[in-house]
């Protein structure tokens, strides 16, 4: 076995972020350790801001003119068994107890639940008053045919049949009944953790062909109990549905056909063999879900080309050895292969037989996730971050309007909505003088992080061909290397924008900036108003809104909702509210709101001791800032997926026991079947045990 990456940072051996060396190793392939790949000379915020006087007033004034405006406008936005005794820890954080200044009756309908106390338990810890069950493993059987899962006996062909690996994203979808259909993401593979006595240095063929099952989307139908919040699987539906790293897929929008993607096996530049490190995504409102694929970089292997390296494509082996056993991922012999990964992946679990779809409009990044809001007018507009250092984020304004009506063409119609429209990238701009932003993530003297931004297009796509917006570069360019085309605009680099998620009740939009080590170290960008502190261990929320109000507007206000750490630290902020009154939180990751406009966010990596989880936060009203934890994840986890719905709360347990020097033989983690039991990530269900909605 390959020796394990030395310890970096702290005594746990924690990678920049709070990852262990093992999640950063099979996750992303160890791009923190690597040269950062936007080696762009784009003005930093802090930059642009230099010498800048304060517009609070005028700002302010904007603003004014922006909520009125908006005042009578609709918002439309698509939004284990053995640990069930795990429940809130019998001293409850002190954010149970209401603000001095606040009136705990105003305390907002979905986050009325005692909150979870920071904790390393190896459960999932859920309050007081609330139960749990595993909604489905890693490698139970979910097609007909397929066997029961055996982890001393895995073959390519059962886990091509089972649930796969590693669940990130979930949706959860409207059926008949009390039955829904789970969609599940399946981001990565660690293979150490997988079989027993795995070998990084010499895979064989048959561990190789199994990760490539256990990778990409599982379709599952659940049923819900009547009396609680409950699911079970049901197993062998014929809608469950099981989509892998050879599954075929379409390649459709402005850059399909180019010579850009066309490979020996597929001239036509219009057919690719599966997906691959799929992280968060989205649902749209025509019933199909959104999948981003994000650190595709990491399974491409002997790569030489500047723009390969400008997506952190390595110039030798992969981890995984795949280059091996397939042609198509060593970029010496398939240069264009690598091309036909980094999409937003369209997939209709109402069809079985349908073919999924990567939308080269949307761009080719690290999509973390694909999330939308339609326009009074019925098109699309779909919000997407690129997960790496000092990357950006990103926004695609539809053109065409959605059809109602279940008819095959309707359906055809609306799956080809995200074909056509306009790919733009976000450039902010500070309000503070950068005398004020010091590093130290202390507030300047207006009291808020926040300022102004405009949304640059790169390309237009059409059902006649495509225009490029950027100098240099042509639309199928723009759309294949579009990390470059915001290079050339000069976007706003960002700490690692991941999830982007609009409230579906007040219409604005939040982006998650999970951290940024270098942030401020020699070489590096220093502290800007929208990324406030160098060596940014813990990360931020960036609250967006859009000019009045509406989806397709080309310019924005901002301001940074949270900034993420212990609430002792004086450098962290919660909206306004009391610090003494809210939980710690680190690194946010995943984030989704509840009907009553509450976000919820997800962590991966927290740096504060305490294991990763889910929290609440209001994001209106006397409460606003008001951040409480709902739940926390095993040992090594990491939380994923949320799915916050009005009986039930959802979330994907990835990665439990990846801890530095784990293995089959040597877990770190007995969950979810405790002791002598392989560990599998897995999804968790969360209910009220008096039957009531979720935290009312």
């Amino acid at each position: 076995m390959r020796k394990l990456l030395p310890l970096i940072g702290s005594s746990s051996g924690s990678h920049p972020g709070g990852r262990s060396a093992m999640t950063c190793r099979f996750r992303c392939g160890d791009a923190c350790f690597h040269e950062v790949p936007n080696t762009s000379a784009n003005e930093y915020l802090g930059d642009v801001i230099a010498g800048a006087l304060s517009r609070r007033s005028v700002m302010r004034a904007a603003a004014v003119v922006t909520v009125a405006t908006a005042a009578g406008t609709a918002v439309n936005v698509v939004g284990a068994e053995g640990a069930e005794a795990a429940t809130a820890a019998s001293h409850p954080h002190p954010s149970a107890s209401p603000s001095s200044s606040v009136s705990s009756s105003s305390v907002p309908r979905g986050l009325r639940f005692t909150p979870v106390a920071p904790n390393t338990a190896d459960a999932v810890t859920v309050p007081g008053g609330y139960g749990q069950n595993v909604v489905i493993r890693w490698g139970e059987p979910i097609l007909r045919g397929a066997p029961a899962f055996d982890p001393e006996e895995q073959t390519a062909a059962a886990q091509a049949g089972q649930f796969g690996y590693n669940n990130d994203f979930l949706a959860l979808l409207p059926l008949h009944g009390n039955q829904k259909l789970l969609v599940a993401n399946h981001e990565y593979t660690d293979e150490i953790l997988m079989f027993r006595g795995y070998d990084a240095a010499n895979p064989t063929r048959e561990q190789v062909e199994v990760a490539w099952a256990a990778h990409g989307l599982s379709a599952v139908v659940v049923e819900g109990d009547r009396r609680t919040g409950k699911l079970t699987p049901v197993l062998r539906h014929p809608l469950n549905r099981r989509v892998t790293a050879t599954t075929e897929f379409r390649i459709t929008g402005p850059a399909a056909g180019s010579d850009l993607l066309r490979t020996s096996t597929d001239p036509t530049g219009r057919k690719v063999l599966g997906t691959l490190n799929n992280c968060s995504g989205g649902t749209t409102p025509w019933g199909t879900t959104l999948h981003g694929e994000e650190n595709f970089n990491q399974y491409f292997a002997n790569s030489s080309r500047d723009t390969d390296k400008r997506y952190g494509i390595g110039t030798g082996a992969t981890e995984r050895k795949w280059e091996r056993f397939d042609k198509r991922f060593d970029v010496a012999q398939e240069p264009n292969e690598v091309h036909r990964f980094g999409y937003v992946v369209e997939f209709d679990p109402y069809d079985p037989s349908s073919t999924p779809r990567k939308h080269t409009a949307l761009g080719r990044f690290k999509h973390e996730a694909a999330t939308i809001r339609m326009t009074s007018d019925g098109r699309p507009v779909v919000y997407t971050g690129d997960d790496e250092r000092f990357d950006y984020f990103y926004k695609f304004v539809g053109s065409k309007r959605m059809r109602h009506g279940d008819s095959r063409s309707v359906r055809e119609h609306n799956l080809s909505l995200l074909d056509e429209g306009t790919l733009y990238v976000a450039k902010l701009t500070g309000d503070s003088p950068a005398i004020e932003i010091d590093g130290s993530g202390k507030l300047p003297a207006d009291g808020e992080f926040d300022g102004s931004g405009t949304w640059i297009p790169l390309a237009t796509a059409t059902a006649k061909g495509a225009v490029s917006h950027v100098d240099g570069m042509t639309a199928e360019e723009v759309f294949v290397f579009t990390r470059l085309a915001g290079d050339k605009v000069g976007a706003t680099k960002m700490d690692r924008p991941e999830d982007i998620e609009p409230n579906p009740v007040t219409g604005k939009v939040y982006v998650a900036l999970t951290n940024n080590s270098n942030r401020g170290k020699a070489g590096f960008a220093a502290a800007d108003e929208a990324n406030p502190r160098n060596s940014n261990k813990h990360g931020q929320i960036l609250e967006l809104t859009e000019r009045w109000n509406r989806a397709e507007s080309t310019s924005f206000a901002w301001t940074l909702f949270l900034v993420a750490g212990d609430p002792k630290d004086p450098a962290t902020y919660f909206a306004g509210f009391p610090k003494d009154d809210v939980s710690p939180i680190s690194c946010p990751d995943n984030v989704a709101f509840d009907r009553h406009g509450n976000l919820w966010i997800s962590t991966d990596g927290s740096q504060l001791g305490s294991h990763d989880g889910l929290f609440g936060v209001a994001t209106k009203g006397a409460r606003r800032g008001e951040l409480k934890q709902f739940l926390t994840v095993p040992t090594g986890a990491e939380t994923c997926g949320p799915v916050i719905g009005e009986r039930q709360v959802l979330v994907a347990v990835q990665h439990p026991g990846e801890i530095d020097g784990a293995s089959v033989e040597k877990p770190a983690s007995t969950w979810p079947d405790g002791p002598g039991k392989i560990v599998r990530p897995a999804v968790v269900a969360v209910w009220r045990t008096d039957g009531c909605d979720i935290g009312v």
